[in-house]
């Protein structure tokens, strides 16, 4: 499983906020390390680290960087390749979107936090997803988040929303071709919200891919 930070943030910053490892002592969890990098929203100057926004942007520079990490874990764990899955907040959240969309197929579902990623949004194919958004973000507009979604629940084709039956906070959009779409809405800002890792850890424990590839290796 794979946690990106922020704009901003660090990889010891997504550990301690959030904790999977702790939660899900069994996976194999990765927080990686961002480099500095031009953010859309702050820090137009690229002082901070962070990640891609775009596919082909910064010659694919995470891109490679998250195939290079892939590879290396597969060689040197046994990973089943039903349940790798990524998370994120804000750019963190971008940037598992992207993934999405360029290594779609590699990934079981996916739970982006505080993120709109309208740059890829046409790029999608049906994935189970979890998408957290606070009613009050002050930086990730929560009208943006809203219309990515929207167009979540279109591509994944859902029907009418009820509460997820693993936990009642959440809502749950069925799906006609076996791809919810989870919502994880809370009346906070951008900040991310403490009780996001139990319930991303539930989502994710919920979704494992099919067919079963494991991998061999060691």
């Amino acid at each position: 499983m794979f946690g990106f930070h922020g704009h901003g943030g660090s990889m010891a910053n997504a550990a301690r906020s959030y904790r999977i490892h702790s939660l899900w002592p069994e996976a194999a969890v990765v927080y990686p390390q961002g480099l500095n990098t031009p953010g859309q929203l702050t820090d137009p100057e690229g002082k901070k680290p962070g990640w891609q926004h775009s596919i082909g942007e910064l010659g694919d520079r995470d891109l490679k960087f998250f195939d290079a990490m892939l590879a290396t874990m597969k060689t040197e764990l046994k990973v089943d390749t039903r349940r790798i899955y990524s998370t994120g907040h804000s750019n963190g959240g971008g940037f598992t979107y992207m993934l999405w969309a360029a290594r779609g197929e590699v990934f079981a579902a996916m739970a982006p936090s505080a993120s709109a990623a309208g740059r890829v949004r046409g790029l999608l194919k049906p994935k189970p997803v979890l998408h957290i958004a606070g009613e009050n973000d002050e930086l990730v507009k929560y009208s943006w988040q809203q219309a990515m979604i929207a167009s979540l629940l279109a591509l994944n084709q859902c029907g009418e929303s009820g509460p997820w039956e693993l936990d009642d906070r959440i809502s749950i959009h069925p799906s006609k071709v076996g791809c919810p779409v989870l919502t994880a809405i809370h009346p906070g800002t951008h900040k991310y919200p403490a009780e996001a890792p139990e319930v991303i850890v539930k989502f994710f424990k919920s979704q494992p891919a099919e067919p079963a590839r494991e991998n061999e290796g060691r």
